[in-house]
Parts: structure tokens; C-alpha cells; sequence
């Protein structure tokens, strides 16, 4: 029988790989949509938050704003978000999806719940209870133990 160490290193194995597997699909995704990963979280920002400042969606994702104007160049260049003056603050500028933005993001969030649908539809709900639980457990040590400086995304 297996110790509680090998138990251990067995399920952060397990972890480390699906990390990889998910990665790897979300790349391939990503580039077939003609963006990458440093700039789908702007574009699902915007998708799920509307349209707001730029330095609203570097706050919202841990992002320097020189960063996120980066980001917004390629996003602008290639036809996913445009940059307007913003209403009532001047100094502000307001991103917006444009059409072929909110395609893809509203396009993403079907390919989610397919994927999701995909994992985990045929799991029994108390093991996928269980499953999230366990999840939820990591997630609490990873985000108490890595700096938030540290977990940008781009």
C-alpha cells in the first residue's frame, strides 16, 4: 500500500500533467483564433465585464498598465478591441469589444461549457463534489504561497 508521500507525489503528478494538457490545448486554441495567451484574458475581461478602462482590466488581471497597453496594440491590430476616448474622464481611454471580439469571446464561452461537458459530464456530481473540494484545497495553499506579483498574466 502506497504512503501518504507517494499519495502525495502520485496527485501532483497528476496535477503537473493536466497543467500541461491544458496549457498545450489552450496554445493550439488560442493561435488557430489568431491571439495568444497573454491577451485572451483582456479579451475575456472585456467580454464578461464590458467596456472599461485600461486600467481597470491591468487591475482586474494583476497587470502592469505598460503591459496591458501592449497587450491592447496587438488586440487593436488585430481587430479584436478598439480604444475610445472614455466619456466623463478624459484622461481615461475605454476598450471595447469590437464585433469580431465579441464573436470570439461569446464563441470561447460556448467552447467552455462544451469542454466542461466534455470533462466532466459523465462524472457521478459526488465525485465531482469531491473533485472540486479537492481543488478548491490546492488552490487555497497556491494562492496563500504565491505573491500576487507573481501571478500576472502576461
Amino acid at each position: 500500500m502506497p504512503s501518504d508521500a507517494d499519495r502525495q507525489v502520485l496527485a501532483l503528478d497528476r496535477v503537473l500533467e493536466l497543467t500541461v494538457l491544458l496549457d498545450a490545448d489552450l496554445r493550439t486554441s488560442l493561435a488557430k483564433d489568431g491571439t495568444t495567451p497573454s491577451r485572451a484574458p483582456v479579451l475575456w475581461h472585456l467580454g464578461s465585464e464590458g467596456p472599461c478602462t485600461q486600467r481597470a482590466v491591468a487591475d482586474a488581471l494583476g497587470l502592469a498598465a505598460r503591459t496591458v497597453t501592449g497587450l491592447v496594440d496587438g488586440l487593436e491590430e488585430s481587430g479584436h478591441v478598439t480604444r475610445q476616448p472614455h466619456p466623463t474622464d478624459r484622461r481615461a481611454t475605454l476598450l471595447t469589444l469590437t464585433t469580431r471580439g465579441r464573436r470570439l469571446v461569446t464563441r470561447w464561452q460556448r467552447q467552455q461549457g462544451e469542454l466542461a461537458e466534455q470533462l466532466f459530464g459523465s462524472m457521478p456530481p459526488r465525485r465531482l463534489a469531491a473533485l472540486v473540494a479537492g481543488l478548491d484545497d490546492v488552490l487555497t495553499v497556491l494562492r496563500a504561497s504565491v505573491p500576487a506579483s507573481a501571478r500576472g498574466r502576461a
